[in-house]
């Protein structure tokens, strides 16, 4: 934690959750996370979290669904209110009541046969254009393509 937040005075809740974070070892800035999470849903519940129901959790949910949160940031939150229910407040039951956002799958780009026979074209020779060719054949990564090493052997006939 910086200096300015160890000079703040800190809530007994806040002081056994940093405790608990800090015996388990999580890394600094998982533990500035869990914080955020946990302080906007004090904010959101206008009172401290361990008196938190299972309705305070769900409304929050939907509060966080309603405002735009991104599932991403859902998760963190899901994440830091979990460590906060299961570890701290010994109340696995709140925990059981999180819900996890899902992310909207994304699909590869795929060019087309036109596309990938002006990709071979535009190649500048016939050496590139064999080097296209079996990348994209290959469906390798660029960090794949980048590590390639020429091999050239001669064989003898």
């Amino acid at each position: 934690m910086s200096q300015q937040q160890a000079s703040t005075p800190v809530s007994p809740l806040r002081r056994r959750m940093l405790d608990d974070m800090a015996m388990r070892g999580l890394h600094e800035d998982t533990q500035c996370n869990y914080i955020k999470s946990v302080r906007n849903f004090a904010a959101f519940l206008g009172r401290s979290p361990e008196t938190a129901t299972s309705e305070d959790v769900r409304r929050f949910q939907i509060h966080q669904a309603d405002s735009g949160v991104q599932a991403p940031t859902i998760k963190n939150t899901v994440s830091g209110l979990r460590f906060l229910f299961n570890v701290t407040l010994d109340r696995p039951d709140l925990s059981r009541r999180l819900v996890l956002a899902r992310y909207a799958q994304k699909l590869p780009s795929v060019l087309n046969v036109e596309e990938v026979g002006r990709l071979l074209e535009a190649a500048r020779g016939p050496k590139y254009r064999a080097a296209l060719g079996v990348v994209y054949g290959a469906g390798l990564r660029v960090s794949e393509v980048v590590g390639l090493r020429a091999c050239l052997t001669t064989v003898d006939l």
